[in-house]
């Protein structure tokens, strides 16, 4: 296993300064996002996606993750909404050719949320017609695709994500086990999922609150990095505390608490 910070846990940095900032930990890896200021811009991707990707590899950081979302937020065009599927698969091809040309080999889109007149169960079928038609054209490009499940999606559960990945073969996680421990699930219940993850994020947390200072969250992040040894995972593990309204993760020093996790996590892998 391998740490990698993310662009988006810094919304004030520039992309060379968040590489400068990686590297100055000792951590060789960030994964790429498009949100704040080190972000891609979803325009340039759609407009020239071979381009925009080859300009990444100028900055000489590992980039294992690329996290993209169809609209400008969460609702904005999620993928369980019927009406934008068709939109959606055309910009993930686009999407596929930005990240081979960048060389990034993990993609993570987010499940969708409900939609106006859906019920949860309609919701889900609906995000599992556009993954099962996505996970081909990455699956072409030897590229993996994941989702990750978050608060106010409609993986709210360990057993919501089970259903969603049952349903789309090769479908793969990024796993945040912040968003189950916030919602009150204990840590064993999230377990199970370390054998879907092909991608982590790491982050305290406790019952209603996503994200938590080190001393006060709940997760007990040596018990989790032994789950995913013994699920034979391999992967990026990725310091990813934020400053952002969403779930009001506004407070907390990323620096310091990015630096603290990083040691913790020294000490296991």
């Amino acid at each position: 296993m391998k740490m990698a910070l993310a662009t988006w846990s810094f919304p004030y940095c520039s992309l060379p300064e968040v590489v400068g900032i990686t590297k100055a930990l000792g951590i060789d890896a960030v994964d790429m996002g498009i949100d704040y200021k080190a972000s891609v811009g979803r325009e340039a991707l759609l407009a020239d996606p071979k381009s925009t990707g080859l300009a990444l590899r100028d900055y000489n950081v590992d980039m294992p993750c690329f996290y993209y979302r169809f609209g400008e937020n969460l609702d904005e065009r999620n993928i369980a909404h019927p009406v934008f599927f068709e939109e959606n698969l055309a910009d993930f091809e686009k999407v596929i050719s930005f990240c081979l040309a960048a060389g990034i080999e993990i993609i993570f889109i987010l499940p969708g949320v409900v939609n106006p007149g859906q019920s949860v169960v309609d919701a889900i079928e609906v995000s599992a017609k556009a993954f099962n038609a996505f996970i081909p054209i990455a699956a072409e490009a030897g590229i993996t695709l994941t989702f990750e499940p978050h608060v106010r999606s409609i993986t709210e559960s360990p057993s919501a994500t089970l259903n969603l990945l049952n349903r789309v073969p090769g479908l793969k996680l990024t796993l945040d086990y912040s968003h189950f421990v916030c919602l009150g699930f204990h840590q064993e219940d999230i377990d199970p999922l370390a054998v879907h993850a092909a991608h982590i994020h790491l982050r305290q947390a406790k019952p209603g609150e996503l994200q938590a200072k080190h001393e006060y969250g709940t997760i007990n992040f040596p018990a989790m990095i032994g789950t995913l040894k013994n699920a034979g995972y391999e992967g990026y593990l990725v310091l990813e505390n934020v400053h952002q309204t969403y779930m009001n993760t506004l407070y907390d020093d990323v620096l310091t608490e990015t630096i603290r996790m990083r040691d913790l996590v020294r000490k296991y892998i």
